[in-house]
């Protein structure tokens, strides 16, 4: 017969691994999370740009490695460093931002490499059109924010997109590659 104290221990290891496997919720910060591009120039150098607004959240079960996340990232605040650029990526034949001020991804589908998010896959829509995307991670990490005093998890995720897929096709593939590598680095603070 096992001795009451045994017992209610038990249960509390019963619960708290529970409690531990359970999936858990991050909010984007937007302080510590970078959106940008990278698409050659007359196939020579590497133009860049980046969006400043963002927002999203991350739910992440390490136990079963299963997740899902959504970005949204606001198309109007692309920064390019030269004003003119940026205001053309506005119009029909890039973003089109006034019918589409958004982009989407949600990804459902996680790959881990032991605690780590190696790979996230999911819908990617843009300018009105849904299609899939993988990200690939590295340096995925967990860490406690002396500040915050929160969890915070994070990495650096990035993908290769043919833009004209969703539309985007105004000087492609040349003087501006068609081919577009999206970086995602993002950090969540723990709900």
């Amino acid at each position: 017969m096992h001795h009451p104290i045994q017992v209610v221990l038990a249960l509390l290891a019963v619960v708290g691994a529970a409690a531990h496997a359970a999936p858990v919720t991050y909010k984007i910060d937007p302080t510590h999370t970078w959106t940008t591009w990278e698409a050659r120039h007359f196939g020579t150098s590497t133009f860049r740009g980046r969006f400043a607004k963002k927002e999203g959240s991350v739910t992440i079960d390490p136990a079963a490695k299963t997740g899902k996340v959504q970005i949204t990232i606001d198309l109007t605040s692309v920064d390019t460093g030269v004003d003119h650029l940026n205001q053309h990526l506005q119009e029909a034949d890039f973003f089109d931002s006034e019918k589409f001020p958004t982009a989407t991804f949600v990804g459902d589908s996680f790959r881990f490499d032991g605690n780590s998010v190696s790979e996230v896959t999911g819908q990617l829509t843009m300018k009105g059109k849904t299609l899939p995307v993988t990200l690939k991670g590295s340096g995925f990490n967990c860490y406690q924010n002396p500040v915050l005093k929160r969890e915070v998890c994070g990495g650096d995720f990035s993908a290769t997109l043919d833009r004209s897929a969703w539309g985007i096709s105004f000087g492609g593939p040349f003087p501006v590659g068609n081919e577009v590598r999206l970086l995602i680095e993002v950090e969540a603070i723990r709900e």
